[in-house]
């Protein structure tokens, strides 16, 4: 199959670099492009001549280039190159070989379900309230190369511990966590644990009033109305977003068509 390739030179930490996954694509007959910093990678996903279209990066890479498979009615590819790569996990795929992913290409389709929030895609979740400080915050010293970044937010947002308070449904929610899911998580303290399915074709949400939840609230929906702040901080597939409300989100299932390598 005649695939294109979007990588993101900006993601991974270790193992081959966006010069060798280029390579290694090129060699399967995949066109590769590695993105500058003024390119865009909607444009580039709409022009290409291709029969699958692919992304080689973290979580936040991803779902541009999903939505423009799923406008173009294309097979997605997900090759895993960031740090995190939650979807690449769900899939069943190795995270630590993205040249391996590659074999997608040629391999089998899946249809998963894909999220909106506002009218944008979501491959994994939407989370507002610490979380979605913290990603915001570690984005603001990463801006200024911070290399603790992430300690640094941790630390900040721990000391300056705030509430939402929402309405979900005509509901109203306090908490300090809200994570709008596609599809059920196995959800721990730190950190998402996986999902047993990505076809379900349900939101998940999940809610936390303590800092650092033990115990998680839920509701299975379809669609999910949240009302609160004028802009509501979030973070989208871990990339920070600030978002108008009222907000709906919804789920689309069997959305989006997925290579997988043979056998995965």
């Amino acid at each position: 199959m005649a695939g294109f390739l979007l990588i993101n030179p900006h993601s991974g930490s270790g193992g081959p670099d966006a010069d060798e996954v280029a390579e290694a694509a090129r060699e399967r007959g995949i066109e590769a492009h590695i993105l500058g910093p003024d390119d865009d990678s909607v444009a580039l996903a709409r022009a290409a001549s291709a029969e699958a279209l692919g992304a080689a990066g973290g979580d936040g890479t991803l779902a541009p280039v999903a939505e423009v498979a799923i406008e173009r009615d294309l097979p997605f590819v997900c090759v895993p190159f960031g740090t995190r790569n939650h979807f690449a996990r769900d899939l069943g795929l190795d995270r630590d070989d993205p040249i391996a992913a590659l074999d997608a290409f040629a391999g089998e389709e899946r249809r998963v379900d894909a999220g909106r929030v506002g009218g944008r895609l979501f491959l994994n979740n939407v989370s507002f309230g610490v979380y979605a400080s913290l990603v915001h915050r570690r984005e603001a010293h990463r801006r200024r190369r911070d290399a603790l970044a992430r300690l640094r937010a941790l630390l900040r947002t721990l000391r300056h511990p705030h509430r939402l308070h929402l309405r979900v449904d005509g509901d109203e929610l306090v908490a300090r966590v809200v994570l709008v899911a596609n599809n059920a998580y196995e959800l721990n303290l730190f950190d998402l644990g996986a999902r047993e399915s990505l076809d379900e074709g349900k939101l998940h949400l999940y809610s936390a009033q303590g800092l650092l939840p033990t115990s998680w609230d839920e509701r299975v929906e379809e669609t999910f109305r949240i009302e609160g702040p004028r802009a509501l901080r979030a973070a989208v597939d871990g990339e920070p977003e600030e978002l108008e409300t009222p907000l709906e989100c919804s789920v689309e299932p069997g959305a989006l068509r997925v290579l997988v390598p043979p056998g995965g």
